[in-house]
């Protein structure tokens, strides 16, 4: 595996991701942000963030698929949420963790949580990019 997770000592202590990734392949896969769309650009869960981020984890499973990797690879997530506010977390959690019931795996790779105004069309509520590293 080129891509270890890890939760150094002296860093706050998280279940929901690790605060740390190592990589050591040689491949680098850039996920571009994916949105609450199907296969066939039809929007998924309009107005609801879990069901949004469920599909944009499963959009970036697909993208890492056809790169050859898997979750089991990437280093960093980035998610940009429309109107973040803390009250929100739950149903981010919440969709990540129907996506990684669905793919069998864990979701802990290091991220970053941004908050943002608005993104590429007015119905979408999230968005996630991804970074893998494959061997």
């Amino acid at each position: 595996m080129a891509v270890t997770l890890i939760n150094p000592e002296g860093l706050p202590q998280t279940e929901a991701y690790r605060q740390v990734a190592v990589a050591t392949g040689s491949r680098m896969v850039f996920v571009a942000g994916q949105v609450a769309r199907d296969a066939a650009g039809n929007r998924v869960g309009e107005g609801d963030l879990a069901i949004q981020t469920e599909q944009c984890y499963l959009n970036v499973a697909t993208a890492l698929a056809a790169a050859g990797g898997s979750f089991d690879d990437v280093a960093k997530v980035t998610i940009y949420v429309v109107g973040y506010t803390l009250d929100k977390m739950p149903l981010l959690l919440e969709g990540i963790a129907r996506a990684a019931g669905k793919l069998g795996v864990t979701l802990a790779p290091p991220g970053t949580l941004v908050g943002v105004a608005a993104l590429g069309e007015p119905d979408l509520l999230v968005e996630v990019e991804a970074v893998a590293v494959l061997d």
